[in-house]
């Protein structure tokens, strides 16, 4: 038995919102796993078997926003305790989370939609949890919906081969990306806003005029559509249509 896992048996509450571990005699506990749910991106019935059954089974479920997941949880019946854990997170509760790992407890981490830890802050935790247990970490992925793989999967585009970007940042090094985005020879998938998908389209007519993009919206919800052409052509069909501005985008871009 490792270092690790020769700890202070630990009993959770949840007391005013917060967790306390009251820590008793010293005994072997192994350490808990952390599993890496994906859950719905817009339709709440792609979710699979075993992410309903790791959500119900878990101690304690992170969640980016726990309003939102709860409508997941009660569609499923899942009664299981959340705790929030987004970008503004502290390193306290950070340090909480590692706390219960070390107590043996079992968490679920999930993020608003989609596969967490994939353009998302979910990302810090894993790697802090790495770090903090080395080898010996439990991380275990459940798979499940995403953006990125739904939108390459309907676009008709080959990805053998392709760079994700995540966000595109709002300013500083926006037209740089643009510019490597020109001169890419694979297949390149971002995210986009409601705020910025025209800036983003003439962004793109500016260095990639010639280039076919697939643009994919509000992927697995009732206003799914999916658009394609050129820059020019695509930004033509939402200026024409600004009822479809609004929503989650999905843009790829293929180069000539």
């Amino acid at each position: 038995m490792s270092s690790f896992n020769k700890i202070k048996l630990a009993q959770s509450c949840l007391q005013d919102g917060a967790i306390f571990l009251c820590y008793d005699d010293f005994m072997n506990v192994d350490i808990g796993t952390l599993y890496v749910v994906a859950t719905p991106i817009g339709n709440l019935e792609d979710i699979t078997l075993r992410a309903i059954r790791v959500l119900k089974e878990v101690d304690y479920i992170l969640c980016e926003d726990t309003r939102t997941t709860k409508n997941l949880l009660d569609k499923y019946g899942i009664k299981t305790k959340t705790m929030s854990y987004h970008a503004h997170s502290t390193d306290g509760r950070e340090s909480e989370i590692i706390n219960l790992l070390k107590a043996g407890k079992n968490l679920a981490l999930v993020s608003d939609a989609g596969t967490p830890c994939i353009s998302d802050p979910g990302v810090l935790l894993v790697s802090n949890i790495r770090k903090e247990f080395g080898n010996e970490a439990k991380v275990s992925p459940i798979p499940g919906p995403s953006a990125l793989i739904s939108a390459l999967s309907a676009s008709g585009i080959s990805s053998a081969g392709f760079v994700f970007l995540g966000f595109l940042p709002h300013k500083k090094g926006r037209e740089t990306l643009f510019k490597e985005i020109a001169n890419n020879e694979r297949v390149v998938v971002f995210y986009e806003s409601t705020h910025r998908i025209l800036k983003t389209l003439t962004s793109l007519i500016k260095h990639t005029p010639k280039f076919k993009i697939v643009i994919g919206r509000e992927i697995t919800k009732q206003f799914e559509e999916f658009v394609e052409g050129t820059p020019e052509e695509v930004l033509q069909y939402f200026i024409k249509n600004e009822d479809k501005q609004r929503g989650e985008f999905v843009v790829i871009v293929e180069p000539k």
